[in-house]
């Protein structure tokens, strides 16, 4: 990671951390890059979620885009996998998406895609901070060279298209809630289940650039769950602001996480011969009832880092054909190069339609157990995370617990504490051996 972009792009508070300073530079260096690298006028694609700083931060984007000699295609209020989609279809040089996904309005994000569609490389993300610090000059374009902006609302309507066309059955007569969290997917998912003939009932649809993520959408699944049974549906789904992830509700208002996508969709794909290298991929976070359930029906699985990006990557590597994390970030990669939270939902639907039987039933073999998480703020997290008497401590538990549970003990990427996680049959068996573990970490003097 860098001093600015993190694994999920530049956030921050809006004018404080990330600011419209920040935006013109990104835009300027950009513009200049991909110009000066192929010797012509640079196509580089922009799309924002709803929150109100995010028609500044495209305003100086666009401002930076153009002083450098590219133009600069804007696909106005759309979700982070349409920009990465129409980057790669429309062969962009580059695409851009201003969001902060699942944080509060007052935050925001600019994330950074390839031509491909794919995250940033790192080697391009330094150059752009370096330019950020002052360490390399930028010209500007002149005359004919200076860039412009071009609406492109239809690339927009075109990634609506593609959602429809990978459907493989009719919604009719299915009555579907979404909560579309005041953000990015709010006209786009109502759009693509009606196109698809669901009876279709939308909540949190009316962003003002300020409601986007609050009490609603992915991080708030209470109130679909409540709707979906209030009004007798036969499914919910749940996004977040830039709608890159799903998560879902049955009938009966259970909440239906990314670990059952991964489940109820690899073994959909095990049965018709579709599932490469008979893995899904997760990450260390996935939980321990999913294991079990892949185990039960023969499924192998990978873990990475926590991240869609380290997902992405080893699916990339490996030809894995569909990973993701326990938040609703699932990944398809014969369809998307990203985590899709309305590819994911049409990809349920396929497989509740294909198999005739509710959402409830699909899910049932995944049984979460309890989990246990706490964070210890540290002098050190490697030194934490690498006394010998911590790793013994740690050793210890995950031979008593055997195939009954698990234990997990990580730093954080972007804080100063050590993550202490047990998964057992019990609340009680794993406050017992978090507080076990964390208690030598304090006897050795690590605690901050």
């Amino acid at each position: 990671m860098g001093k600015y972009f993190g694994t999920d792009g530049f956030r921050g508070e809006a004018n404080k951390d990330l600011t419209f300073e920040h935006a013109v530079k990104i835009g300027r260096f950009l513009g200049w890059y991909y110009g000066a690298r192929q010797g012509k006028k640079a196509k580089i694609l922009i799309g924002k979620d709803t929150r109100r700083s995010s028609y500044m931060f495209e305003s100086a984007l666009c401002t930076g885009l153009v002083a450098s000699g590219a133009d600069a295609y804007i696909m106005h209020v759309t979700t982070t996998p349409s920009v990465a989609y129409i980057t790669r279809v429309d062969d962009f040089d580059c695409g851009i998406m201003i969001s902060a996904s699942h944080n509060p309005f007052y935050d925001n994000g600019i994330k950074l895609l390839n031509s491909n569609g794919e995250k940033m490389d790192e080697e391009t993300i330094l150059k752009v901070e370096d330019y950020i610090d002052g360490k390399l000059e930028v010209p500007v374009a002149d005359r004919e060279a200076i860039g412009r902006t071009v609406d492109y609302v239809a690339g927009r309507n075109r990634y609506i298209g593609y959602l429809i066309s990978l459907s493989k059955y009719s919604f009719k007569n299915v009555k579907v809630g979404l909560d579309v969290a005041n953000g990015a997917a709010w006209q786009i998912a109502r759009a693509v289940f009606e196109a698809l003939g669901a009876k279709v009932y939308v909540i949190n649809d009316h962003p003002d650039g300020y409601n986007i993520n609050t009490d609603c959408g992915s991080t708030h699944i209470e109130h679909l769950q409540k709707f979906v049974v209030d009004n007798k549906l036969d499914i919910g789904f749940a996004f977040d602001g830039d709608a890159d992830r799903c998560l879902c509700v049955d009938e009966k208002g259970n909440e239906v996480t990314g670990d059952h996508t991964l489940y109820i969709y690899g073994l959909y794909m095990k049965e018709r011969g579709k599932l490469l290298n008979n893995k899904v991929v997760t990450t260390v976070m996935s939980n321990f009832g999913l294991y079990k359930a892949l185990d039960k029906v023969g499924i192998e699985y990978e873990k990475t880092k926590v991240g869609d990006k380290y997902v992405y990557e080893n699916m990339v590597q490996t030809g894995n054909r569909i990973g993701g994390e326990q938040s609703g970030h699932t990944i398809f990669i014969k369809y998307a190069t990203t985590g899709d939270g309305i590819l994911t939902s049409l990809k349920l639907m396929e497989v509740m339609l294909a198999k005739e039987k509710p959402m409830s039933e699909l899910a049932a073999p995944v049984v979460f157990y309890p989990q246990v998480l706490k964070n210890v703020k540290v002098k050190s997290k490697p030194d934490a995370q690498n006394d010998p008497d911590v790793q013994a401590a740690v050793a210890k538990v995950a031979e008593v617990l055997g195939d009954t549970g698990r234990i997990l003990v990580r730093e954080s990427g972007t804080e100063p504490v050590i993550r202490v996680m047990v998964e057992a049959e019990s609340n009680e068996i794993c406050e017992k051996y978090v507080d076990e573990v964390i208690a030598v970490i304090k006897a050795k003097g690590h605690f901050a």
